[in-house]
């Protein structure tokens, strides 16, 4: 079974930005999962981050998809 290398593409510590990436990146077919870290020492030790993480062949489409989002959301 072949193993493919995963990237992060995007992270942020509110879930619901997670979603709405995570829901951009399914509209544009590319496959993604979330994975949840603690942040390091310089924040509580509550404090998770979220990253999106996809496969490294599908990381320039998935920045594609993302920084559209992010641009669009800038403008508005």
């Amino acid at each position: 079974m072949e193993r493919s290398t995963r990237v992060s593409v995007f992270e942020s510590d509110k879930p619901a930005e997670i979603q709405l990436i995570k829901s951009k990146l399914d509209d544009a077919q590319i496959r993604n999962s979330v994975e949840n870290n603690y942040l390091t020492f310089t924040t509580t030790p509550t404090a998770t981050s979220l990253k999106v993480m996809v496969k490294l062949e599908d990381e320039k489409k998935a920045f594609d998809v993302i920084d559209a989002y992010l641009q669009q959301n800038e403008n508005q």
